[in-house]
């Protein structure tokens, strides 16, 4: 079961148990680390995020930060992130923007999925 509609199967990700359900609540963030990822994991409108911990302007962590209607603002400077796509919701357009990771609900675990490494 996905519980992000936008992500489909990822197959060049591998999948990693990173919260319980009942663990994250509405409106609230944590930090977790995932094979050398600081990944932050959000819950907004009943619906599960994971992205980039590190805010790219000065590298707060935005699990720290206010989270409501799908963005969570930095509580360092008050920028504000979309949760589904990582962009700044203040210039969306802009190049700056905060890597997302697919997320996938397995009875009742989050799994956080990380880029697989790539043989050399």
């Amino acid at each position: 079961m996905n519980d992000q509609p936008n992500t489909a199967e990822h197959s060049d990700y591998d999948f990693h148990p990173a919260a319980k359900l009942d663990e994250l609540k509405d409106g609230q963030g944590t930090s977790v680390r995932i094979e050398g990822h600081v990944i932050g994991l959000f819950k907004s409108n009943n619906e599960h995020f994971a992205i980039s911990d590190f805010c790219p302007h000065q590298g707060a962590s935005l699990s720290g930060g206010y989270v409501e209607d799908g963005l969570v603002m930095c509580p360092w400077h008050a920028w504000k992130f979309r949760l589904n796509d990582g962009a700044w919701a203040d210039s969306p357009k802009s190049p700056l923007r905060c890597q997302t990771y697919p997320i996938r609900i397995v009875d009742d675990q989050i799994l956080v999925g990380v880029p697989k490494e790539q043989p050399k």
